[in-house]
C-alpha cells in the first residue's frame, strides 16, 4: 500500500536527474517539482548536479526530501565572466564521466534519465548506458537565449554550439516542453527535430496541498497593510523588471499637496546569486532607476530586516527570498506583476493565483496559456507601461475587495484544476513509461567520435616523433605528411554530416 499522500506507480523505476545547477529559479523549481512528484508515486529518484548550495535552494534539495549528490563542481561557471556555454557542457560531461567511472549509476541501476537546460551530454548518457531511456525536458532553446550576438564573431563563436543542441537534443527518447509557445518555438527553430520527436507539453506546476503556514499574523498583517505590488523574478535584464519599476512611479500615488493617497510598496523579490556577475550589476541598475524616478528603496535578505523597513520606503528589494518570505508575501500582496516578454511558460503566477493574487503580466509566451485576462488577472503589452500603471492604480484604488476575492479564488480554482503537481506527476510517469516501447537513435556515431579523437591523439604523437631527430633515426622517416589522418577524418565527418542534412532536407525527401 502506498505512503499517505503518495501514489502508487504502475511499476516503481529508479529515474536519475541531471540538472547543472541546483539553485534558485523557474527551471530548478519545475526539476524539484517533478522529481518529488515521481517520487510521491513510488519511484527511487536521485538528483544529480555540479553545483548545489545549501543557502541558495529550494528547501526540498536541501532538507533530506530528496538524494541531491553534488558531483563535478571543480570546474568553473564561467572563465572571467566568459565562455559560459563551454563551461557548461564540460561542466555536464564532467558528471556524466564522473559518476560513470565510480560506478555510481551503475549502482543504482537507473531505468531513466531525466535532463534538462543542457543537452550536449545526451549522446555520452546513450553510449555509456545503452538500455537506460532518456527523456529531455526542454525549458526554452538555447541558441535563442545567447545574447551578444550582434558581433560577427559571437554569431561565428555560437555556430558549433547551436548545432550540438539539436543534434544531441535528437539522442533522447522523449523531448518535452514547457507549454504550447515553446513547442510552436522549437518547432520552428529546429524543424527537423519537430519532424523526428514528438513534442510533448508537461506544463510545470504547483503544490496545490493547503500549507500550514508557521509565521506570526501580525507579520503578515504588517505587510498586507501596505498594498503589496509584488514582483518575483531572477535579477536578470531579460525579466524585465524595470517595467515595474516605470509602471508604479507613474501611478502618481501623491497629490499635490504631496501627501500619500494610501500606504503602498513595489516589493521586488526573487533569486539572487553574488556569483552571477548579471545578479549584482543588474540590482544595482534597478536601485539607480527607481531612484532616479524619484522613489526611495531598501534592500534587505531576511524577513526580519523586510519588516524592519521604514514605511516610506517605495521600493523594497528582496534578494534570494526563501519559501516562508516568498508565502508571507503572497499571503499580503494585492497584485503579482509578472514582467517578463515571451516567458516560455512562468511558474510564478501559478504560485500568485494558488495564494488567491490576481496577476498582470504580458500578453505574449506562457503567460496566455495561464492567467485568463479580466477573470484571473490581466494581460498587457510590454511596451504599455501606461496600461500597467492603469491595473495597478485599479488594484489599489478602485477595485473592491470583494471583487478582487472573486478573481483570486478563480486564479485558485483554474490553478488546481489545470496545474497541479499530481498531474504533473502523472503526466510524465505516462511519458517515461511509454519511452521503452519507442525505437531509439543508434549510438554508432558515438564510437565513431571515440574513434577520431583516437585518431587525432596517434597523429599529433607521430607528428611530435618527427620532430625528434633520435626518434626518427631509429624508426625510421614516417610516410604519411603531419596529421593526414586526421584530415581525412575530418573529411569522412564533414561528407557524414552533408549526406545527412540532405536526406533529411525537404527537397530530398519531396
Amino acid at each position: 500500500m502506498a505512503a499517505p499522500g503518495k501514489v502508487a506507480a504502475v511499476k516503481p523505476q529508479t529515474l536519475l536527474f541531471f540538472h547543472p545547477d541546483l539553485g534558485i529559479g523557474g527551471a530548478e523549481r519545475l526539476i524539484i517539482d517533478a522529481a518529488v512528484g515521481l517520487q510521491n508515486r513510488g519511484h527511487k529518484v536521485v538528483i544529480f548536479t555540479s553545483h548545489c548550495d545549501p543557502k541558495h535552494c529550494f528547501d526540498e534539495a536541501r532538507d533530506g526530501t530528496l538524494d541531491v549528490r553534488v558531483r563535478g563542481n571543480i570546474l568553473p561557471a564561467s572563465i572571467l565572466s566568459r565562455f559560459s556555454i563551454i563551461c557548461a557542457i564540460l561542466r555536464q560531461f564532467h558528471l556524466i564521466l564522473w559518476t560513470y567511472f565510480t560506478s555510481e549509476l551503475n549502482l543504482l541501476e537507473p531505468d531513466a534519465f531525466v535532463v534538462d537546460q543542457l543537452s550536449a551530454g545526451l549522446p555520452w548518457l546513450r553510449y555509456l548506458y545503452p538500455e537506460t531511456r532518456i527523456l529531455f525536458y526542454c525549458h526554452f532553446p538555447d541558441l535563442l537565449l545567447a545574447q551578444g550576438r550582434s558581433s560577427w564573431w559571437k554569431r561565428a563563436y555560437r555556430v558549433p554550439f547551436d548545432a550540438l543542441e539539436q543534434w544531441s537534443m535528437s539522442f533522447a527518447d522523449s523531448v518535452v516542453v514547457n507549454s504550447g509557445f515553446t513547442k510552436s518555438v522549437v518547432g520552428s527553430v529546429w524543424p527537423d527535430l519537430a519532424k523526428t520527436k514528438d513534442l510533448q507539453i508537461v506544463y510545470p506546476c504547483v503544490d496545490v496541498k493547503e500549507k500550514t503556514f508557521e509565521e506570526n499574523e501580525a507579520s503578515v498583517a504588517a505587510f498586507g497593510n501596505q498594498g503589496i505590488i509584488l514582483s518575483i523574478n531572477r535579477f536578470e535584464r531579460k525579466k524585465d523588471i524595470a517595467l515595474a519599476i516605470k509602471a508604479y512611479a507613474n501611478l502618481g500615488y501623491k497629490n499635490p499637496e504631496g501627501v500619500k493617497k494610501k500606504k503602498s510598496r513595489l516589493v521586488l523579490a526573487g533569486g539572487y546569486d553574488n556569483r552571477v556577475q548579471e545578479n549584482v550589476v543588474y540590482h544595482k541598475e534597478l536601485v539607480a532607476l527607481a531612484e532616479d524616478m524619484g522613489l526611495k528603496t531598501a534592500t534587505t535578505k531576511t524577513i526580519v530586516t523586510a519588516l524592519n523597513v521604514p514605511d516610506d520606503v517605495d521600493v523594497l528589494f528582496l534578494l534570494s527570498v526563501p519559501n516562508t518570505l516568498k508565502e508571507m508575501l503572497l499571503r499580503s500582496a494585492r497584485l503579482l506583476v509578472y514582467t517578463p516578454s515571451n516567458e516560455h511558460f512562468g511558474i510564478v503566477p501559478l504560485e500568485a493565483m494558488l495564494a488567491g493574487v490576481p496577476v498582470l503580466a504580458c500578453n505574449t509566451g506562457g503567460p496566455l496559456e495561464t492567467i485568463v485576462d479580466g477573470k484571473t488577472g490581466w494581460l498587457r503589452a510590454p511596451g504599455d507601461v501606461e496600461g500597467w500603471t492603469e491595473v495597478m492604480n485599479n488594484v489599489l484604488y478602485k477595485i473592491s475587495d470583494k471583487e478582487g476575492q472573486k478573481m483570486g479564488a478563480a486564479g485558485k480554482e483554474r490553478v488546481k484544476r489545470e496545474f497541479s503537481d499530481v498531474k504533473m506527476a502523472e503526466r510524465l510517469d505516462g511519458i517515461i513509461t511509454a519511452m521503452a516501447n519507442q525505437e531509439r537513435k543508434g549510438a554508432q556515431v558515438i564510437s565513431s567520435f571515440i574513434l577520431t579523437i583516437g585518431v587525432v591523439v596517434l597523429d599529433a604523437a607521430f607528428y611530435f616523433a618527427s620532430q625528434n631527430q633520435n626518434l626518427n633515426r631509429r624508426f625510421g622517416k614516417i610516410l604519411l605528411p603531419p596529421f593526414t589522418l586526421t584530415v581525412m577524418s575530418l573529411v569522412s565527418w564533414i561528407t557524414w554530416f552533408g549526406s545527412t542534412m540532405f536526406r533529411e532536407s525537404p527537397t530530398a525527401t519531396a
